[in-house]
Parts: C-alpha cells; sequence; structure tokens
C-alpha cells in the first residue's frame, strides 16, 4: 500500500509539474487552469493488480484531484511497439503529456522527445532525459532494504536467493538495498542473485 501511494504522490507531482510547464491547452477546468491531456502507455493489463494496476490507481486518483487533467490509457502495450503507441497518443489522440511506464519503453521515449519536441513525455524507472523528455520512480529501495533486514534475520543457511528481473539500475538499485538489509542483520549471509531476463 504505501508504494501505491508512493507512486501516486509521484504522478501528482509530474502531472503538475507538465501543467506548469504547458502552455497550450483547449479549455479551461473549474479553477481556470487549462486542461491538459495525459497519456499511458502501461506493459501490463491494469487489472494485474501489481506494476500497472499501481500506475492506473495514480492515473485515476490524479484525474479525480486535478479538475484540469483528462486522461487516457493503452494497456499490455509490448515493448517493442511503444513507438507506435506514442504516436498515436500525440498524434491521434492530442495527448499534451504522455507517460511511459516501463523501463523497455526509454529509448523510444526519448526517440518520441525528439519527434515531438512540443509535448512533455515522463518515463517510470529509466534514466536517460531531454528538454521535453523527464523520469520519475518512487524511492522503492527503502522496502526492499526492509525485506534484506528480515531476511538475514531469518536465513538458517546464510544463503540468500534474489531474482532479478534485468540488470537495469532501478533493479541492481534494489538489489544492493536488499543486501545492505540482509548485511545489517546477518554480516555472514550472502545473497544469491540470478537473472531471468523477464519482468
Amino acid at each position: 500500500m504505501r508504494a501505491t501511494k508512493k507512486v501516486l504522490a509521484v504522478l501528482a507531482i509530474c502531472l503538475i509539474a507538465a501543467s506548469l510547464a504547458y502552455a497550450g491547452g483547449e479549455g479551461e477546468g473549474e479553477t481556470g487552469a487549462k486542461t491538459i491531456k495525459a497519456g499511458f502507455i502501461y506493459v501490463g493489463p491494469v487489472g494485474d493488480y501489481g506494476w500497472s494496476h499501481a500506475h492506473d490507481v495514480g492515473r485515476k486518483y490524479a484525474e479525480e484531484q486535478l479538475d484540469w487533467l483528462e486522461t487516457i490509457y493503452v494497456e499490455s502495450v509490448p515493448e517493442g511497439d511503444a513507438s507506435r503507441i506514442i504516436d498515436r497518443l500525440v498524434v491521434e489522440e492530442k495527448c499534451d503529456v504522455v507517460f511511459t511506464t516501463s523501463f523497455g519503453y526509454m529509448d523510444d521515449t526519448v526517440a518520441a522527445g525528439a519527434k515531438h519536441p512540443d509535448q512533455l513525455f515522463m518515463h517510470c524507472s529509466g534514466f536517460k532525459n531531454a528538454e521535453n523528455v523527464g523520469t520519475y520512480f518512487a524511492e522503492l529501495y527503502q522496502m526492499y532494504y526492509l525485506n534484506g533486514l528480515m531476511a538475514g534475520a531469518l536465513t538458517k543457511s546464510n544463503k540468500i536467493g534474489y531474482v532479478g528481473a534485468f540488470p537495469t539500475p532501478e533493479v541492481v538499485r534494489h538489489i544492493d538495498a536488499y543486501a545492505l538489509g540482509v548485511k545489517a542483520t546477518n554480516p555472514n549471509a550472502r545473497v544469491h542473485v540470478r537473472w531471468i531476463f523477464s519482468w
């Protein structure tokens, strides 16, 4: 629940920042602010009760709280198909800002920023920026550290396994936090990482 709240807060901040940076807009909300349209691209279905679901809860919350915000989303977009969907949200759906919510969308998001210099793009968990492309992420490493504290305290063999998705900066940061937690409660324990190269 705390992670979901952090994602909600990050999305709200990103949307407010986008609205301040955006000078256009077609209509006005009740507060007189320019209406902006935000598009979200999800790697999974919104009903997965995981990553995509948390983003969609944040999208809905932001739309409820900000009367000048209109949103649209596209779910279950393979990482190799992001470019086409980004273009669709910008060109056909007329989105002012597009949120791409999977690490694998990073390069397509940066390319879209160059292709559509008048639009704003926010990429979750990436590390590449441009003038109109930003990044965001919740501080999940704190949770991983706490999990490591528990694992270090509970292990009987001093061997702890960790299944890593991809060796991206985000995942490595989480593994490092986890290992620091393990070492804090059990300096003799070792963390063994196995990569599966899949989300």
